[in-house]
């Protein structure tokens, strides 16, 4: 009995903490997968562009005309609807 406010924590973090945590994990990851060439994005910095080449770990992204970066794939924080970027 003295154990099972323990326990109750215990499950109450999994269940408020951890396991939200591991599904928005999961989200990005199938996010990160999903990206095909053409689609407009949003880095976690705040750099909005068009991805133009996939690569392994890093994509490179069209931030302006004729100007591309390369940044890592973990760091594409949203996909934009399509025509976004034109509206900006």
């Amino acid at each position: 009995m003295q154990f099972l406010p323990l326990i109750l924590l215990v499950v109450l973090f999994y269940f408020m903490l951890i396991r939200p945590q591991m599904k928005r994990n999961r989200e990005h990851r199938d996010m990160l997968s999903k990206l095909v060439k053409g689609d407009e994005v949003v880095t976690s910095g705040g750099i909005a562009g068009k991805i133009v080449d996939i690569g392994e770990a890093y994509l490179s992204v069209e931030v302006a005309d004729n100007v591309h970066i390369k940044i890592q794939k973990a760091s594409v924080a949203t996909v934009l609807p399509k025509g976004t970027l034109k509206t900006l």
